[in-house]
């Protein structure tokens, strides 16, 4: 849907002093209303305040203003990591991801963590994943019937899950993958009732929070006798997995070694925000193409002839149209001016990717499914934004999108996509931090060959 009548493109002198709007709803009701459905929530909150807006929205902040123009959103990736700590503005993931994560560290500590990351995830690292992930791609297009109905998020899921299991831990045992991937899987398809409540140590003694505690308890020891016993693995120097890989620095470099806590930490990392986006991408992706016959056909000639460019354009505008994580956030160490606001310490800023991503002003045409848009260039920098941006852009960006790409491209060589009869447009849903298909994004898929 496109973000119309935005006010305030001009701002007075008097304006930078002043506090953003906001609604004046309790926060609790704020907190459930961002919950149950961020984009209605976000888009009617723009349209009443305009393009920068305050929310109260705890657990996740007590204070966040949220942002939507280029220039804006300019200014907020490229300010100094000292100021804008994005590692505070996540504290909410702390519970599941671990105090260690790259997601949740600032300054020093976070570029050292990035920096031990970052060779995992380089180009060449890239193209070594490229075979496997087509391997596992195409093995599970295979197992599709033909003119069978498919669920593709949980296909998707299950999929994505398999790779980043292996990518990470190098694991191909079914025993080993086996125990873990149920639990990954339940903490991923946390309630967002239980994910909210999840930090409270009273309620983790009961119900749903307590059985949240006792699965991740049971992951964190897999986690931690996978990492001993690849210690002292004889092949560790051959193996280039990313557990292997973090290993071996430490190995050549003992002021660079991890400890299991902070190996921990970043493999949960890793292993979770690196399945559960990309599969939800890939959901939406795939419904989007089914309910659009003729870019599905030029989508289908693209996988064909080999062109990855144009089907990482299909994925791409997959993930604008529909957008997984609604925000990146950042909270202020020093009072700022940003955007001709004036924000005191401890306010959490939010690029809302939401927003950006359905503003009439970014895009022509917003509410179609164009792929086209990514090889013309109409997309303005600090428009797009699936994977944040400046020192915090995500460090699997690269590895999402060739994966992304190597899936549609494995699914659309032996499978033609259609929407399953009375299926109609799908509708978003939260769980716990992602955008999800709330039908699951079911088509129907005719076999070629």
């Amino acid at each position: 849907m496109a973000i119309r009548d935005i006010r305030a493109h001009g701002r007075t002198t008097d304006e930078v002093t002043r506090t953003p709007p906001g609604s004046r709803l309790p926060a609790l009701l704020q907190t459930v209303l961002f919950q149950r459905d961020r984009v209605k929530f976000l888009t009617a909150q723009a349209a009443r305040h305009g393009e920068v807006f305050a929310l109260r929205i705890p657990p996740f902040s007590d204070y966040s203003v949220v942002f939507s123009r280029p220039e804006d959103i300019k200014e907020i990736f490229a300010g100094d990591p000292r100021d804008l700590h994005a590692g505070e503005g996540n504290q909410i993931l702390g519970d599941v991801m671990g105090r260690h994560s790259l997601l949740l560290t600032d300054e020093d500590t976070h570029a050292r963590a990035r920096r031990l990351l970052m060779p995992a995830f380089n180009g060449q690292a890239l193209r070594g994943y490229r075979a496997l992930v087509a391997e596992i791609a195409a093995a599970e297009a295979e197992r599709w019937p033909d003119a069978a109905t498919v669920t593709t998020l949980d296909r998707m899921n299950a999929l994505t899950l398999e790779v980043i299991v292996r990518v990470v831990f190098g694991v191909t045992d079914a025993h080993t993958y086996d125990r873990l991937a149920p639990g990954l899987r339940r903490i991923v398809q946390l309630n967002p009732l239980v994910f909210l409540g999840a930090r409270n140590a009273r309620l983790r003694r009961f119900g749903p929070w307590k059985r949240f505690a006792d699965n991740l308890t049971a992951v964190d020891d897999l986690l931690y006798s996978e990492i001993a016993a690849r210690r002292v693995a004889p092949d560790l120097a051959e193996r280039t997995d990313v557990l292997s890989k973090l290993l071996q620095v430490g190995a050549t470099d003992a002021d660079q070694a991890l400890t299991d806590a902070e190996l921990r930490d970043q493999l949960i990392t890793l292993l979770l925000a690196g399945h559960e986006t990309t599969a939800s991408a890939l959901a939406w992706t795939l419904h989007e193409l089914a309910a659009h016959p003729e870019i599905h056909r030029a989508a289908a000639a693209a996988a064909e002839r080999g062109d990855e460019k144009f089907l990482e354009a299909v994925l791409k505008e997959g993930m604008r149209l529909h957008t997984v994580i609604n925000g990146t956030n950042r909270k202020l160490t020093r009072d700022m001016t940003i955007g001709g606001w004036s924000l005191p310490a401890g306010t959490v800023v939010n690029t809302s990717i939401v927003l950006a991503h359905h503003r009439d002003g970014n895009y022509d045409d917003v509410a179609a499914f164009r792929p086209e848009r990514f090889l013309d260039g109409a997309v303005a920098p600090n428009t797009w934004l699936p994977f944040g941006g400046g020192v915090r852009r995500c460090i699997g960006a690269g590895f999402s999108l060739m994966e992304g790409t190597a899936v549609l491209r494995e699914i659309l060589v032996r499978h033609s996509l259609s929407l399953p009869e009375g299926t109609g447009a799908e509708t978003p849903r939260t769980r716990n931090i992602t955008t999800v298909p709330r039908g699951k994004a079911p088509i129907t898929v005719t076999r070629l060959r």
